[in-house]
Parts: structure tokens; C-alpha cells; sequence
């Protein structure tokens, strides 16, 4: 049985870390993830289309916030069908 709340902490955290790194990093090194950006679509065969704009500390901070919102809500609901069919298949 996992529980929902604790579920949805780490999983929202983990997304907020990720976005963080990402921010960070386009904070850092706009040129090189830019650079990045485009090999992972050109892996993927297709045109870059993305241009990463200047850093924007209020934005980094809301896309922090946001993914961890998402990435709780998501991690919730994923326990809570977890813990759902667990019973079920019982």
C-alpha cells in the first residue's frame, strides 16, 4: 500500500529538481543548451524548432512550482490506482 501523500511529494519533488537543473542551467549556459536541445532533435530526426529565450528568474520559479504541483497531482493519482488495483487483484 503506498500512501498517496508521501507518493506525490516524491514524485513532485523529483520534477521540481529536474525543472530546477533545467533553469539553472539555461541560467548558466543558454548557448550550450541550446546546442543540446537541437542534437536531441536532430537524434530524433526532426528540425529544431525551439529557440531558448534570455533567463527569467519569475519564471524559473513558476515552472519550478508548477511541475511540482503536476508532478504531485500525478504522483498521487498513480498511488491511489495503485493502491486500488493492489486490492483487486488480491
Amino acid at each position: 500500500m503506498l500512501n498517496q501523500n508521501k507518493f506525490g511529494l516524491v514524485i513532485g519533488c523529483f520534477f521540481a529538481v529536474l525543472h530546477a537543473v533545467w533553469a539553472l542551467s539555461v541560467a548558466i549556459m543558454k548557448d550550450t543548451m541550446q546546442n543540446f536541445f537541437n542534437w536531441i532533435f536532430n537524434l530524433h530526426f526532426l528540425e529544431p524548432i525551439w529557440i531558448l529565450t534570455g533567463f527569467n528568474l519569475k519564471d524559473a520559479i513558476l515552472l519550478i512550482v508548477v511541475t511540482f504541483v503536476v508532478g504531485f497531482i500525478v504522483g498521487w493519482i498513480f498511488a491511489g490506482l495503485y493502491n486500488l488495483l493492489s486490492k483487486k487483484l488480491k
